[in-house]
């Protein structure tokens, strides 16, 4: 087909040629056909929305006159309709005021992105002497001595041509020499380039990741980004792939605009000085060139589509497919045995689906803007710079008597080669800060994205959250306090350093959704006062746990907990499908400490012995030694794993143990040495559990009834 296509306007060409046209007029005809399709295609949006905008406007005021002029006479009969259509029409107004938040707040280049390009930039260099700085200021050296050596190169060359025009061999031989001993150094400068770029960026990623971990890692936050606010759906992907783009992303575009300015301003320096010496006039080239690039930057600024709002929203699809996979890793075995193979697949392919869209418009974007680009930087530029270089030769005082003499030639010529080459690296070099506006502009999306993530750590450890709600203020029944439309957390808790009870006063059980579980629930535990929770699913019991341990924040209503010292901890919670860490064996005991601690502590391999025994684990020890490091999630059952985890409460010996049907898997024999073993200890313990053989190891029972009701009482010896 392209060969059939060529054919037909090659025989088209030779026939309009054969009638006395000029074919040049088919170019410019096709170019400005090109052109005008392309800013038809940019504009036509525009004024079409402008229209639409006009209609809606008169067609409301029409509809609001209407509106009016029947509600006149109705109102007293439809009070209560017209309540209900005004808090609808402040619901879409509310929803459209939201919309136009969003768009406003979408990533570009504004006063917006610079504060936050400004916070990151303090976290990348965090003072004025350190590493990063010592990087740039070698890198920025290299930059500049490239440019020296790029115009001391197109100086050789022009000699080089000058000493053959002479066919003068032994100063043609010698320049040649020259000119091959510059290379080593110039090729060493260029890898130098790259290489400090490379290093910027992993200095520059390596201070935001220790910035981000720090965060992530401060009052829960990893847990309560995913759990209590829903501003980040995906952080691993924003810790890892937005990081390291933004990083690279920031040392490309330092090199990419220093060193052309730097090109630039002696190349410009380097042209004025041959024109001088050539006698000519040093203003007009320069003013030429400085008028053509800015109004040729000015129309691809004004066309340019905005690439920062299209990659942001590439890359909230890409991490949201990366969402997908791991979240099919996660929960294969239970994707396997319901057989959701096809519901997965249809996700998954839909949200592949979603990013190819994007990114098939961010390439359809691309298709027109870098034709006129190419337009403007090969050919317009091009055109431009024969101007610039012929000008000095032109318009030079000596021409005249030279071209007679002919004793210049061989002058004119090297100046030529000489500009010709800086013109070509000048013209390089406005090239890049032309392409360096979309890199800005795609640096803007990652900006926005990288920035969001560290304000959102920064609320949620401070216990500011958003997040879209379920429950509203309507169903609230004034427990919750609303702000913006967003919860307060207007509970209290204090921690007691000589008081060891746990004390809740008129705490109300909330979901992160606002779903008000139990209005108000007040209890004392006392040391030694064993619990039984009990109470039908979804009544509160894992709840009041997660309220315990300042998972969840308490809207309101005092929590009184004992303060947590480094010997022994406040309490210690063990949920039904323990944590296996990545680690040996001694690692998954003591966890969450450390070697460090263990030893810290005085604690011995013996006593690890022990404590396996007593939840019957000692054939483990004989098995595998405590060094030996395991996928112990896979190799231990899901009996072994919970004694796994009870071993972990018999090393720490909490004051509080928070039991969540933590030996739902293990033999009653094993449960009750367990649970005998933690009262010998002196452990207090808060279970749950559905095992009546249990109960005979509590004192006290905590009751909810589903409703939001609740009975807390002495357990009966029977």
């Amino acid at each position: 087909m392209p060969a059939v296509v060529s054919k037909f306007l090659s025989n088209a060409v030779d026939t309009y040629e054969r009638r006395g046209k000029n074919v040049e007029v088919i170019s410019k005809t096709l170019l400005s056909t090109a052109v005008l399709a392309y800013v038809i295609k940019i504009s036509y949006p525009h004024i079409k929305r402008r229209i639409n905008k006009g209609k809606k406007v008169a067609t409301a005021n029409g509809n609001c006159a209407n509106h009016n002029n029947n509600n006149n006479n109705i109102i007293d009969k439809y009070s209560k309709d017209e309540k209900a259509s005004q808090l609808a029409i402040e619901k879409i107004k509310e929803k459209k005021l939201k919309i136009i938040e969003k768009k406003l707040k979408q990533p570009g280049l504004n006063l917006e992105f610079i504060m936050q390009l400004k916070k990151l930039v303090e976290i990348m260099i965090p003072k004025l002497i350190c590493h990063e700085t010592g990087l740039l200021s070698v890198h920025t050296l290299c930059l500049i001595s490239r440019t020296f050596l790029s115009i001391y190169v197109a100086a050789m060359e022009g000699a080089i041509v000058k000493y053959i025009v002479r066919k003068d061999v032994k100063n043609f031989a010698w320049m040649l020499m020259k000119w091959f001993g510059i290379a080593i150094p110039a090729t060493f400068i260029n890898s130098m380039i790259r290489y400090l770029e490379n290093k910027l960026a992993l200095a520059f990623r390596t201070r935001l990741v220790n910035h981000a971990y720090k965060q992530y890692f401060t009052n829960q936050t990893y847990y309560k980004v995913s759990n209590l606010d829903g501003r980040i759906e995906n952080a691993d992907h924003r810790l890892t792939e937005d990081i390291s783009t933004f990083a690279s992303s920031v040392a490309h575009l330092y090199s990419h605009l220093t060193k052309p300015c730097f090109d630039l301003m002696l190349i410009g320096l380097a042209l004025a000085q041959s024109s001088y010496k050539m006698k000519a006039n040093i203003v007009n080239g320069p003013l030429l060139g400085f008028f053509v690039i800015s109004t040729t930057a000015h129309i691809m600024r004004i066309v340019s589509p905005k690439f920062g709002q299209l990659v942001s929203e590439e890359a909230n699809r890409n991490g949201y497919l990366r969402h997908i996979h791991s979240r099919i890793i996660t929960n294969a075995e239970e994707i396997a045995f319901y057989g959701g193979h096809k519901v997965e697949h249809t996700q998954l392919s839909e949200a592949y689906r979603r990013l190819c869209r994007q990114m098939n418009t961010i390439y359809s974007q691309k298709l027109w803007f870098v034709m006129l680009e190419q337009f403007f930087m090969k050919y317009v530029w091009s055109g431009t710079g024969m101007v610039m270089v012929s000008l000095p030769i032109l318009t030079s005082s000596q021409i005249s008597n030279d071209d007679k003499t002919g004793s210049k030639v061989s002058e004119r010529t090297q100046y030529f080669t000489t500009a010709r080459n800086l013109l070509i690296s000048g013209a390089d070099a406005v090239e890049r800060l032309m392409s360096s506006y979309k890199e800005i502009v795609a640096l803007a999306g990652y900006t926005s994205r990288v920035a969001g993530m560290f304000q959102v750590f920064d609320d949620v450890s401070k216990g500011i959250y958003q997040k879209t709600l379920v429950a509203d203020e309507n169903s609230a029944q004034g427990i919750i306090e609303f702000k913006n439309g967003q919860p307060v957390a207007n509970g209290q808790v204090f921690y007691d350093e000589e008081n060891m009870a746990i004390t809740l006063t008129n705490v109300p059980v909330v979901t992160p959704n606002c779903d008000i579980v139990v209005p108000n629930l007040t209890l004392r535990i006392e040391p030694g006062m064993h619990l039984l929770i009990t109470g039908p699913n979804g009544c509160g019991k894992s709840s009041l746990f997660r309220i315990l341990s300042g998972l969840w924040p308490i809207y309101g209503g005092e929590l009184h907990l004992p303060k947590s010292c480094e010997e022994k901890p406040c309490m210690f919670y063990i949920p039904q499908r323990p944590y296996m860490s990545i680690g040996s064996l001694r690692e998954q005991i003591i966890y969450p400490d450390t070697l460090e601690d263990m030893i810290e502590k005085n604690v011995t391999e013996e006593k690890l012995k022990e404590i396996l025994r007593m939840v019957s684990l000692e054939h483990i020890a004989v098995r595998d030694s405590f060094d030996e490091v395991k996928d112990w999630k896979d190799t231990l059952s899901g009996g072994e794993k919970q004694r796994m985890a009870i071993a972990r409460l018999f090393y720490h010996k909490p004051h509080y143990a928070l039991l969540d049907e933590c030996t739902s898997a293990v033999s009653i024999d094993v449960e009750s040495s367990i649970y005998e073993t933690a009262k010998n200890m002196g452990i207090t313990l808060l279970t749950i559990t559905h095992r009546p053989t249990l109960w005979k190891f509590h004192s006290h029972i905590l009751k909810f009834d589903g409703m939001g009701g609740w009975i807390f009482e002495q357990l009966k010896e029977e």
